[in-house]
């Protein structure tokens, strides 16, 4: 087909993912991902049943997931960059994987809307607050501690 300055336009539209690098190797990545997500969302899942939130009431086992889920990355992160040169699927596997099925933002999200919706806003507000601040700070104080650790370590 030709357009109209007299290019050759292609006969039909590259297929998605066509000419983007993919290469058989992101299997054994995709695989360690699916591995670890399904390991973090049990654990998840396993504290939601041990210690499960009332209605209405803070959301004190998301919150401590989220911030105790970040604070681990921290640690994770340092240890990887700067101590070990861990195999190419550890931190697929475990910072993705395994910490991403584990921390729940959507969770978050939704538990913010049903303590609106059930009239709780101050809660919800201070729920959405919180785990902001809190998860924030976890990953930076993690990482920070971590460096230091590692610092004394070294000397």
């Amino acid at each position: 087909m030709v357009g109209s300055a007299g290019t050759q336009l292609p006969s039909k539209p590259p297929r998605q993912g066509q000419g983007q690098g993919h290469s058989p190797s992101q299997g054994p990545v995709l695989a360690v991902v699916a591995l670890g997500g399904a390991i973090g969302a049990c654990a998840r899942y396993g504290a939601g049943l041990i210690w499960p939130t009332a209605a209405g009431h803070f959301p004190w086992t998301t919150f401590g997931i989220n911030v105790l889920g970040c604070a681990v990355i921290g640690v994770f992160m340092v240890v990887i960059t700067d101590v070990w040169a861990a195999h190419r699927l550890v931190r697929p596997f475990f910072g993705t994987g395994v910490l991403g099925g584990f921390t729940t933002f959507s969770t978050y999200t939704v538990d913010i809307q049903k303590l609106v919706d059930g009239g709780h806003a101050a809660t919800g507000l201070a729920y959405l607050a919180a785990t902001m601040v809190a998860a924030l700070a976890a990953v930076w104080l993690a990482a920070t501690s971590t460096r230091r650790v590692i610092g004394w370590r070294r000397r």
